[in-house]
C-alpha cells in the first residue's frame, strides 16, 4: 500500500513538473514607461494673482517615481513681479527631476531677457526653481547687447538678469547682422 501511494506521489510531482509551462522572464519585468501622458500642457506658476512664471510642452510624460520628461521641447516664461514678461528659456527636451526639484533642458537651449537685452546659448541647463537659479557646467554663448560672450559654465537667477560666466574664453563687439 504504501509502495503504490510512493509511486503515484512520484508519477503526479513528475506531471506535475513536466506540464509546467515556460515562463518568459521579460515579462516578469517591471514596467518603467510612463505612467501617464499629455498634450498641449500650459502650466500657470502665480504669486498673489500676478503669474511669475509659465510652462508651456507639447507632450508631457510623468513616470511612477515623479519624473515627468517634455521630449518634443518645453518652453518657460518668467514676469517680473509687475507681471511684465521678462525673461524666456527654450530647450529642445526638457525633463523634471522630482527627488531634486529641478527642470533640466537639452539640446538646442536658448535664454533670452527682453529687458536687459541679453541672450544665451547652450546644449544644456538646470533651473532649480525653489533657489530660483539657472546653471550649467557646459559651454556658453552670451550675447549683452553687441557684445559676445564665450566661456564654460554659468550660474544666473532665474530671469537671467545677473549672472557669472565661468572660464570665459573670449569675447568680442559683433558685426553688423551678427548675434545668436
Amino acid at each position: 500500500m504504501k509502495l503504490r501511494f510512493l509511486i503515484l506521489l512520484i508519477l503526479f510531482g513528475s506531471f506535475s513538473v513536466s506540464c509546467r509551462e515556460s515562463i518568459d522572464p521579460d515579462a516578469l519585468k517591471v514596467y518603467d514607461g510612463p505612467i501617464n501622458s499629455a498634450t498641449n500642457i500650459f502650466l500657470v506658476q502665480s504669486d498673489s494673482a500676478i503669474v511669475r512664471s509659465e510652462i508651456t510642452a507639447a507632450k508631457q510624460l510623468e513616470f511612477l517615481d515623479g519624473n515627468i520628461e517634455f521630449p518634443e521641447g518645453i518652453e518657460i516664461k518668467f514676469y517680473t513681479k509687475e507681471g511684465q514678461l521678462e525673461t524666456t528659456m527654450r530647450a529642445d527636451r526638457g525633463y523634471f527631476i522630482q527627488s531634486e526639484n529641478l527642470y533640466r533642458g537639452e539640446g538646442d537651449v536658448q535664454i533670452q531677457n527682453l529687458l536687459k537685452d541679453q541672450k544665451l546659448q547652450t546644449e544644456e541647463i538646470f533651473w532649480d526653481q525653489p533657489r530660483k537659479k539657472i546653471y550649467t557646467d557646459k559651454f556658453v554663448t552670451i550675447q549683452e547687447r553687441q557684445t559676445l560672450f564665450n566661456g564654460t559654465g554659468m550660474e544666473a537667477d532665474d530671469s537671467f538678469s545677473e549672472y557669472t560666466l565661468k572660464q570665459v574664453r573670449d569675447s568680442r563687439t559683433l558685426l553688423p547682422g551678427e548675434g545668436i
